[in-house]
């Protein structure tokens, strides 16, 4: 049985008259009718009965050619799937990001991207690093956007920006009016930080290390804007990525300090499975990261 032979009992079905199928698929009425014959011998059942002036399906044959229609459908598109695949930035692409870039970087990352690969929709998945890796491992995802580095079997990465960490206090605090404050002074607070699980947390506390030996279970958030809110409070204080603590972000109740040299930061980049069929798809996300206009994002060297 083959694609032609489907399109051969279709056409006649349609038709209700082999001389006009035959025309209809180019080819001589005797070939078509032995085609037919041959393939309701592989069956072993009529499809057609044929009578002197009218041609009709069998019960049989009429669930036959329905079902061969579904499978030419099916084919046709196969075809489209290629013909999307010529063009790679065509199509959906299932897009993980973790929670800590995403609600600050997705929305001015989205429509310059879109702009790049207009018939590229975002399927957006918002987890935490490990769910996301998993993810992508098993096909569930295309591309992920976290921080690096990464080291998975199979994996690929492509560093996109540099971000430095600030601190955040509430209005009030000793700390309002200081411009710099040293890491290390952190650990003498009451430090708001994601639950672990959250690679930002693991990232806060090595590149604070007095704020590491001083961690306090007790003091976890779900979310950075929870614990923004937390904050805002009196709390505490926390540590966010610069990319959280743009003028949107402005909080009257909240007061932002840089952190002394060296500024402690986190390298964001894209991560996919080796093999993966569209690598134009890691050139335009990158693309769009470097026309990207937030204040304190640095463009990764590599």
């Amino acid at each position: 049985m083959t694609l032609t032979e489907l399109r051969y009992i279709v056409a006649v079905a349609q038709e209700r008259h082999f001389g006009r199928a035959s025309e209809r698929c180019c080819i001589t009425q005797p070939a078509l009718s032995l085609a037919i014959q041959k393939l309701e011998e592989e069956l072993s059942c009529t499809i057609f009965e044929r009578r002197k002036n009218r041609i009709t399906l069998t019960p049989l044959g009429e669930q036959i050619v329905h079902q061969a229609q579904r499978v030419l459908e099916d084919a046709d598109q196969i075809r489209l799937i290629a013909s999307q695949g010529k063009d790679q930035l065509a199509g959906l692409l299932r897009f993980g990001v973790i929670a800590t870039v995403g609600p600050y970087i997705l929305p001015d990352l989205v429509p310059l991207l879109n702009k790049r690969a207009p018939k590229m929709p975002l399927e957006i998945e918002e987890n935490l690093t490990l769910n996301l890796v998993a993810m992508l491992k098993s096909g569930k995802l295309d591309v992920i956007m976290i921080a690096l580095p990464l080291e998975e079997h199979g994996l690929m990465t492509r560093a996109l920006y540099d971000e430095p960490f600030k601190a955040l206090v509430p209005v009030g605090h000793p700390w309002q009016k200081k411009k710099v404050i040293d890491s290390r002074e952190l650990g003498s607070e009451k430090v708001l930080l994601p639950h672990a699980g959250h690679c930002f947390r693991q990232q806060v506390l090595d590149s604070c290390p007095e704020l590491s030996r001083s961690d306090a279970e007790g003091w976890q958030g779900n979310s950075l804007e929870t614990i923004r809110q937390m904050v805002a409070s009196g709390l505490g204080i926390t540590v966010l990525p610069c990319s959280a603590l743009t003028p949107k972000y402005h909080n009257k109740r909240l007061v932002v300090i840089d952190l002394a040299k060296p500024v402690p930061g986190r390298r964001i980049g894209l991560a996919w499975r080796r093999g993966f069929t569209r690598p134009q798809v890691i050139d335009a996300i990158g693309d769009a990261v470097r026309s990207l206009n937030i204040a304190g994002l640095k463009q990764a060297a590599g």
